[in-house]
């Protein structure tokens, strides 16, 4: 069992991003999401499309319900189903977790903990630059 963080950071942040690892060694980012007095943790990606919903600014929310970035699509923060836009009709791959005493923790036999934000943002600087000198 993993501490990640607490349920208060959840609810005043509006999200938090952690990348873990599954059973075949590839690493997947999840996302924690704030929902009714605790938390719940979904797979970082729309089930359309796999488009982030965090990409490094935090959880798109309206009140309770995850928004796609890419095509708007809502998912309930508290069960993960979509009834709406490209996504309806689907629901968000679950991680399981645990909450004691205010802590979050990862109880998910399926992924072990990598570190705190993305895949990328353990990796230190990128360029992205085209300029040639």
């Amino acid at each position: 069992m993993q501490r990640l963080t607490t349920v208060e950071t959840v609810h005043e942040d509006g999200s938090w991003l952690f990348t873990a690892e599954d059973p075949y060694g590839d690493l997947e980012e999840i996302v924690l999401v704030p929902c009714e007095d605790g938390v719940e943790a979904w797979v970082n990606r729309c089930t359309h499309e796999a488009q982030r919903f965090d990409t490094g600014r935090g959880v798109p929310m309206r009140g309770d319900q995850l928004i796609c970035p890419r095509h708007g699509s809502l998912f309930d923060a508290c069960n993960g189903d979509c009834d709406n836009g490209d996504a309806a009709g689907t629901t968000l791959p679950g991680v399981e977790i645990s909450e004691t005493h205010g802590d979050v923790f990862l109880t998910d036999d399926d992924y072990t903990f990598a570190h705190e934000g993305g895949i990328d943002d353990d990796d230190g600087p990128s360029s992205t630059s085209h300029l040639q000198l």
